[in-house]
């Protein structure tokens, strides 16, 4: 959501930049699943619920700065922000959710790489996921800034608080999920 807003309200290529980043985390992710990097796997799982703290603290910052400010009619960076504070913003959400490790983890596991997999092999399936994310984030930034040609401000304002309120409330999402484990409770 935050690279398709980025998108709408700050031009193609903040958000394929912030894509980027997205695809970049991944691509750790699938190095530390592909790879068995144990030690940095155990350390990121351990602490996920203070990394998803601050990925929801993150979120909830975006979806009211985005329902507290109004669009601008043609899209330009938000104050201050740049390519380089995109990419990493985007970046440090999506390595804030180390779950996505064990989903590569039990991707790679169904596709046949084992702990014994060869360098190649493994390799491969890296490039693959870096790839795969960044056609994704390209095609999608792209072909969101076509279809905001055709949208006029009245909608990109409605699309603004949309999208500042699904952010919001994702981040209260992530939020109350390490607040309740932080006080032991299972979901």
């Amino acid at each position: 959501m935050l690279c398709v807003r980025r998108t709408l309200f700050e031009g193609p290529t903040f958000g394929f930049v912030s894509g980027l980043g997205a695809a970049t985390a991944d691509t750790i992710f699938g190095i530390i699943a592909g790879f068995g990097l144990t030690i940095v796997r155990d350390f990121l799982l351990r602490y996920q619920d203070w990394f998803g703290a601050a990925g929801g603290l993150f979120l909830l910052y975006l979806g009211g700065r985005a329902l507290l400010t109004a669009s601008e009619a043609e899209p330009e960076p938000l104050d201050g922000e740049g390519h380089l504070g995109a990419y990493a913003s985007t970046f440090a959400l999506t390595i804030t959710n180390p779950i996505t490790i064990l989903a590569f983890a039990a991707i790679f596991a169904k596709v046949g790489v084992s702990q014994e997999g060869d360098l190649l092999n493994v390799g491969a399936l890296v490039a693959g996921v870096f790839a795969g994310s960044l056609l994704w984030w390209l095609g999608l930034s792209f072909g969101i800034a076509g279809l905001r040609r055709v949208a006029g401000t009245v909608r990109l304002t409605w699309l603004n608080r949309i999208s500042g309120a699904i952010l919001a409330l994702s981040g209260l999402g992530l939020l109350a999920i390490a607040l309740l484990a932080f006080a032991h409770i299972p979901i």
